[in-house]
C-alpha cells in the first residue's frame, strides 16, 4: 500500500490537533458553580452598567451623570452601595469561532449585565477605554466609592483570537501611558484559529464542545487567577516614500522616525519615507509562512463561507501552503535563490548590550520568525526545550514571556517547519534579541510577506533604496491573568 499524499496527512494532524484541543477543553466542573452566585460577583451597579454604556453611545463621559445623581437621591450626595466582589467586562468578537460567536454573547449577557458585554462591531475598546472607564473614573472623582472600587477591581475578558486579544492589550496599554493606573488584567475565551496567547495563560487552545457549561467555569476563574506579566513588541517600518501599503488593522501609518545613524546598512537611505507602526504580543516573521497566510487570509475574505470554525480554517490553511510552493518549490527549483538571505540583513542588541551586532542569516532559511511565547501555530514550541549545554555554547537563557527577550529561529521549508512542529527536529536557531532591525532589499524580488500575530501584508521593496523593520520592546509589561 502506498504512503498518504502529503496533503491529506498534514490535513489529519491539523483536524487532530483541534479536536484534542477542544476534548481537552471538555469539564463538567462549570456546572457546579451556581448561576446567581457567579453573576451576584460579577456583575457591576445598575447605575454604573447605565453610566458606563450612556457615556460610550454618546461618547461622552458627562451623559451618564443623571445615572449617578438618580442613585445618590438627586441631593448632591454619593450612590449609598457597595460595588461588586470581582466585576468584569467582556469583550467578544462575535464574527469568531463560527456559529458560536451569536450564541456565546447571548450566554454572556444572560450571566452578567448586558451592558458589561461589549460587541467589538459596535463598541471599539478605546472608546471604552476613553469613556467607559472615564466614566468610573469620573465618578470615583465626586467622591463614589463604589465607582472606585469598580474601577480598583475590574478584570477584563476577551472572547476571541490572538488579533482581537492583542486588539485590547493595545487599547488597554493606553492607560499606564496617561498615568491612568491600575490597568485590568485580561483573562481570554478562546475562539480563534491558533490561539496562542489564550494557551499561553491556561485558558485553552479552542473553544470547548461544552461550552455552554464551560463558560460560567471560566468566568469564575477570571475572577479569582493570580496575575501575570507579559512583553510587548514595538515594530516600526520605515520605507521608501510613494509606494502603497496595504496595512492589516494592527499597523498604523505614523509620523517619520529617525533611523539610527550608528548602524551601518547596506542599501542608500531614501531622502523622503513612511512609516508605520504597530505592536506585537507572540511573534513576528518574515517568509515563506507570511505568504501562506496573506493567501489564505485573502482567500477567506473572498470566500467567508469555506472559513466556518477552527478545524475547517487549519485544513484549508494547510492545503493553501501546500500550493503556495512552501513544501515543493525547492524540489524544482534552485533553494538558494529563494533564501531570505538574497534580501535580508539581520542585527539585534543582545540583552543588557546597547551595540548593534550583525547577525549571518543560513542561506537556507526562508522564513525568519521573531517569537514571545512558548506557544506559537496552534501550541508548538519551534524554538524548543534547550538543553544546558547547548544554551551556554549558543550564549542563549531560558525564554520566557517578560524576559525582555525575542527567540529568534528559521524554517528552511514547510518539510522542515513540519517536523519542527511535531519536535522531530528543531528549528534554526539564529539567536536571542532585546532589539531587531531588519534591512530589506529587493534585486530580484520586488515584494516581501511579513506578518504579526496572525496579520500578514505584502511588503513592496526597491532595489536602490532599503526598507527597515525595527522591533524594540514596549516599556510598559501587559497584565494578564494566568489560569495555569
Amino acid at each position: 500500500m502506498g504512503s498518504p499524499e502529503p496533503e491529506k496527512m498534514v490535513n489529519r494532524v491539523a483536524v487532530k490537533s483541534s479536536l484534542i484541543d477542544s476534548i481537552k477543553g471538555f469539564s463538567l466542573s462549570g456546572i457546579t458553580i451556581p448561576k446567581e452566585e457567579l453573576r451576584q460577583k460579577i456583575t457591576m451597579n445598575e447605575y454604573l452598567r447605565l453610566a458606563m454604556r450612556d457615556s460610550i453611545k454618546s461618547k461622552d463621559i458627562d451623559s451618564g451623570k443623571r445615572h449617578f445623581d438618580a442613585a445618590a437621591g438627586g441631593g448632591g450626595g454619593r450612590p449609598p452601595v457597595a460595588a461588586a466582589e470581582c466585576p468584569l467586562v467582556v469583550f467578544i468578537n462575535s464574527k469568531s469561532g463560527g456559529r458560536h460567536g451569536p450564541e456565546l454573547k447571548a450566554r454572556l449577557q444572560d450571566l452578567m449585565g448586558e451592558e458589561q458585554v461589549f460587541d467589538l462591531k459596535t463598541v471599539k475598546p478605546h472608546e471604552f477605554v476613553q469613556y467607559g472607564l472615564g466614566c468610573l473614573e469620573k465618578f470615583a472623582g465626586l467622591g463614589d466609592n463604589c465607582a472606585k472600587e469598580t474601577r480598583e477591581r475590574l478584570r477584563v475578558v476577551v472572547a476571541g483570537g490572538d488579533g482581537t486579544v492583542g486588539w485590547i492589550l493595545g487599547c488597554l496599554g493606553e492607560l499606564h501611558k496617561q498615568g491612568r493606573d491600575p490597568v485590568p488584567p485580561t483573562a481570554i475565551i478562546p475562539l480563534g484559529t491558533g490561539n496562542d496567547l489564550s494557551r499561553s495563560f491556561g485558558w485553552g487552545g479552542s473553544f470547548p464542545f461544552n461550552w455552554r457549561a464551560a463558560i460560567k467555569r471560566t468566568l469564575d476563574r477570571a475572577t479569582h487567577s493570580q496575575t501575570t506579566r507579559l512583553d510587548s513588541w514595538n515594530l516600526l517600518i520605515s520605507m521608501p516614500a510613494g509606494e502603497d501599503l496595504d496595512t492589516p488593522h494592527s499597523l498604523k501609518q505614523t509620523e517619520e522616525a529617525v533611523l539610527d545613524q550608528d548602524l551601518q546598512t547596506d542599501g542608500k537611505l531614501p531622502e523622503k519615507v513612511s512609516c508605520y507602526q504597530g505592536v506585537f504580543y507572540n511573534y513576528f516573521s518574515i517568509g515563506m509562512d507570511a505568504q501562506v497566510a496573506y493567501g489564505f487570509h485573502h482567500l477567506r475574505n473572498e470566500k467567508p463561507y469555506l472559513a466556518q470554525g477552527p478545524i475547517s480554517n487549519k485544513m484549508i490553511y494547510t492545503g493553501y501552503s501546500c500550493k503556495q510552493g512552501w513544501f515543493f518549490t525547492p524540489c524544482m527549483t534552485d533553494p538558494g535563490s529563494r533564501g531570505l538571505k538574497n534580501i535580508l540583513r539581520l542585527h539585534i542588541k543582545r540583552l543588557n548590550s546597547s551595540e548593534w551586532e550583525l547577525v549571518p542569516i543560513p542561506s537556507s532559511v526562508r522564513s525568519i520568525v521573531a517569537l514571545n511565547l512558548h506557544n506559537y501555530a496552534s501550541g508548538r514550541n519551534p524554538w524548543g526545550k534547550l538543553k544546558p549545554e547547548y544554551m551556554e555554547k549558543k550564549g542563549f537563557v531560558e525564554a520566557n514571556a517578560d524576559d525582555g527577550l525575542l527567540e529568534v529561529f528559521g524554517f528552511k521549508h514547510g518539510w522542515h517547519a513540519s517536523f519542527v512542529m511535531v519536535e522531530l527536529i528543531s528549528a534554526k536557531h539564529i539567536a536571542q534579541a532585546a532589539a531587531i532591525r531588519f534591512e530589506l532589499r529587493g534585486g530580484a524580488w520586488k515584494k516581501a510577506y511579513l506578518q504579526m500575530d496572525g496579520e500578514p501584508w505584502k511588503q513592496p521593496l526597491k532595489n536602490e533604496f532599503s526598507t527597515f523593520v525595527d522591533i524594540e520592546r514596549v516599556p510598559f509589561r501587559s497584565v494578564m491573568i494566568n489560569a495555569q
